[in-house]
């Protein structure tokens, strides 16, 4: 049973995590930067800095500490960060490293709108009010500016008292260049590889802070780098490096100096550490505040670790002399973790303009909170681990991270089809994986590897032997071309890719289609990690969108000749396919036997059967068949497929979802003929899947439907189940969940043709006033309608928050607005 209407289209609350949250872990760093994530306590962690994922790490000695004097009372002093939860079941307890023995707050509550958080501290014994704002800066199509190794962390400290106070907010940071490693019992390795380390503390003109690097490692090895802790505040008090002693000494010294006057006592240490050993530093700033007032406590924590593996993941790494390293694009930039956390600091006013303009942009929009929140709960991969950015200026992806190293290598086509958010936000960034695709990764045959491995000189494998094309990632990234070219308007690039999107659009024809009728049925290997034999509706549509994309670009280009080619292909494989696969409510596969290759789906009503259709509708192609056989195909999806609770659904495979929870399962059997081996993935629910059917409703007319998935992933993603920002599949950060920017374009009716210059918005919720967040590879802004007072009409209005957009019409209400 669907929600009700009032319910499923309510307003775009906030949502809040408390301490408790422990999944609520929200993500601070760049573009191809790696990132730290900010825990609901109010504590750092996941430290992914170093060029991988390390999920569920902690960084030792690492936190802030506050202090408050006021006259006639006793100081309090505690962490920054609410308190530890249960369990607390450790073998050992807790380590001095973590410095879980010393006080910390009552309570904690993380508000995150990506890409900015607030954290809220309460305290009784506190007599001030503590708030913590953090962010990397994101900014639509400026990679540039979104991509630096830094977060801004401003402590705002408001006096709720009647008597002045002295406060003291203190970061300490353990230098952690040359790789920390641990003994058994939690305490640092004799034999960890640091060594010669400097803690340096520096003044440069505004800007103050301490310096963390390593006179160990050359500039082209793989651990060389540097961290930084600065602000821009003025009164300080630095302990470059705690004390060198045996057992736990350095917690305690730090903290009896620390707590005695909330002035930290410098050491004197003029050495770098000694080999196999570290230290950690500290920096504090002090403000007197009046009652009632308000001061911020600025902090900036940045890194800079420019080398990575020439490849992916390290044992792929290219053995050949000067190839085993390349750079990070954030290397081109910045010499060190100082000059990126500067240039941060420096410019921190407009770069937190222009973010917060983003921001609310995006979470100003009417359409219901937890739409927004799957828009933005899943922009953090393009800055996660599961991304980077190379000097050479591409953008690569696995398809997802483990907990310590990247998962399924190669920008794989078949899950980045389904990617819309770095194509809409970052569109410079995601030409490069074009053209990695079809300037590297095709042959001239027009094979296109579907893992990006000829790029480092190497080969593809699967099962032993060179993989196969990928049917479904094929022709979707010829549909991506298609994209690309309409969104930037970029005509050059275009005629950059178009031959071998030609070579790539007729070897499917040529491999796949073995009667020459148009339709697939051939070995068809697709995202599911298998092949699908015979006609089937997911390469099939597949084929029928990139056929309509080519001969789009064909027209563009003047070759009228390859347009009717692949327009006529395109009309008698719609009307082959249908013959075929239409079973009176949805689209099946065709075979003899469905059990005489494993892993396929016969009668079953597979979710992903319109995938094609949903690019094509976000791409502006249209219905690729019979309008009224697609609504009634994904109508079949939802209804067959969503299941309102997992008490009763047997599942083999890998779990997503379980129990009480709502979702969206890969394919049923409503009719029977479940083989006796289903492909692989068929009972479990894959968010990014979800999401790409739930915009397709959207298309069809099924608000309520579309709504209704939505709502259910999202409430999976609670902040205590799982991370409101890092959803999985086949890793963390998955690529495929960024499907789920394409329910903004469909809730919008947004349209786009930067090649022609206009742009059309037809919200799905057209009868009502609407705002919304858009963007194309010229500018963003803000869309909004509203119904005029006096005669009753939508009104429309445009935006232009940034980029240049002159020239372009928008149609919009029965109206043409010229930017």
């Amino acid at each position: 049973m669907i929600e009700t209407k009032q319910h499923l289209h309510a307003g775009s609350g906030l949502r809040t995590y408390p301490g408790d949250a422990r999944e609520a872990l929200f993500p601070l760093g760049g573009i191809g930067t790696g990132n730290i994530s900010l825990g609901s306590r109010g504590e750092l962690r996941d430290w992914e800095i170093f060029n991988g994922p390390a999920k569920n790490t902690y960084m030792p000695n690492t936190f802030f500490a506050i202090r408050v004097e006021q006259e006639g009372r006793q100081p309090v002093a505690k962490v920054l960060e609410s308190k530890l939860l249960p369990p607390h079941a450790l073998s050992h307890g807790y380590h001095p490293l973590t410095g879980a023995g010393l006080p910390r707050l009552d309570e904690s509550e993380l508000i995150g709108t990506y890409p900015m958080a607030r954290v809220v501290f309460r305290d009784a014994d506190l007599p001030v009010n503590v708030e913590l704002e953090a962010f990397t800066p994101m900014i639509p199509l400026d990679p540039e500016h979104s991509g630096i190794p830094a977060a801004s962390l401003s402590y705002r400290v408001t006096n709720a008292s009647d008597s002045p106070a002295e406060v003291v907010i203190a970061g300490s940071l353990i230098n952690p260049v040359g790789g920390l490693t641990y003994d058994k019992f939690g305490n640092l390795n004799w034999n960890m590889p640091c060594g010669q380390n400097v803690n340096a503390f520096r003044q440069q003109t505004d800007i103050s802070g301490l310096d963390l690097s390593s006179e160990k490692w050359a500039p082209g090895d793989l651990k060389y780098g540097s961290l930084a802790l600065q602000t821009t505040n003025t009164q300080l008090t630095v302990k470059r490096a705690w004390l060198r002693g045996a057992w736990y000494d350095f917690l305690q010294e730090f903290w009896d100096d620390f707590t005695e006057d909330g002035r930290l006592t410098d050491l004197g240490y003029e050495t770098p550490s000694e080999e196999h050993k570290t230290d950690t530093g500290s920096l504090g700033v002090i403000e007197t505040l009046q009652p009632g007032e308000t001061k911020t406590f600025q902090f900036a924590l940045s890194w800079y670790f420019p080398n990575r593996v020439n490849g992916w993941n390290e044992q792929l790494c290219d053995s050949r002399p000067g190839h085993e390293t390349t750079r990070n694009h954030y290397a081109t930039r910045f010499a060190s973790a100082w000059d990126a956390g500067a240039y941060l600091l420096n410019n921190l006013d407009w770069l937190k303009e222009r973010t917060t303009a983003f921001r609310d942009a995006l979470f100003g929009t009417t359409l219901p909170g937890y739409v927004v929140d799957a828009l933005a709960g899943n922009m953090p991969v393009l800055r996660s681990t599961t991304c980077f950015w190379l000097e050479n200026g591409k953008f690569l992806g696995y398809e997802g991270t483990f907990d310590d190293g990247g998962s399924c290598d190669g920008s794989c086509t078949h899950v980045w089809n389904y990617e819309q958010t770095l194509a809409f936000l970052y569109p410079s960034l995601e030409r490069t994986m074009r053209r990695v695709e079809f300037l590297e990764e095709v042959d001239a045959s027009g094979k296109m590897a579907f893992r990006a491995f000829t790029m480092f000189g190497r080969t593809w494998e699967w099962g032993g032997k060179t993989a196969p094309a990928a049917a479904d990632g094929q022709l979707g990234a010829v549909m991506r071309v298609y994209r690309e070219w309409k969104l930037s308007g970029d005509g050059e690039f275009l005629r950059e890719l178009w031959p071998n999107v030609k070579r790539a659009l007729d070897y499917a024809l040529d491999h796949w289609d073995h009667d020459s009728d148009g339709v697939m049925e051939g070995e068809q290997h697709n995202t599911y990690d298998i092949e699908f034999y015979g006609p089937n509706p997911l390469t099939g549509i597949m084929l029928l969108g990139a056929l309509r994309a080519g001969e789009a670009m064909a027209r563009f280009l003047r070759e009228d000749e390859n347009a009717e080619r692949y327009g006529s292909t395109a009309a008698a494989s719609a009307a082959r396919l249908s013959e075929l696969t239409w079973n009176g409510e949805y689209f099946v596969q065709v075979l003899d036997d469905v059990n005489a290759h494993k892993y396929q789906h016969g009668l079953g009503c597979l979710s992903d059967q319109l995938l094609g259709q949903q690019l094509a509708h976000l791409y502006g192609l249209g219905h690729l068949m019979e309008e009224d056989r697609l609504k009634s195909a994904i109508h079949a999806v939802f209804k067959h497929n969503f299941k309102h609770d997992f008490k009763d659904h047997v599942n083999c495979q890998r779990v997503y979802a379980l129990h009480d929870e709502q979702g969206l399962v890969l394919c049923s059997w409503p009719n029977g003929g479940r083989p006796k081996l289903p492909f692989v993935y068929s009972d479990e629910v894959w968010t990014g899947i979800e999401y790409h059917v739930a915009t397709n409703l959207v298309y069809e007319g099924f608000i309520d439907e579309a709504l209704t998935i939505v709502k259910a992933v999202r409430d999976r993603q609670d902040g205590y189940r799982r991370s409101p920002w890092n959803e999985v599949e086949c890793g963390h950060h998955y690529a495929r969940s960024m499907s789920s920017w394409g329910l903004l374009i469909a809730f919008s009716g947004f349209e786009f043709d930067m090649a022609a210059g206009t742009m059309a918005f037809k919200p799905a919720v057209g009868d009502e006033e609407y705002a919304s967040f858009w963007s194309t590879g010229r500018g963003w802004g803000v869309y909004k309608q509203a119904k005029d007072p006096i005669s009753g009409k939508l009104v429309p209005s445009i935006d232009v928050l940034g980029g240049d957009m002159s020239g372009v019409r928008v149609q919009a209400c029965g109206t043409t607005i010229q930017l």
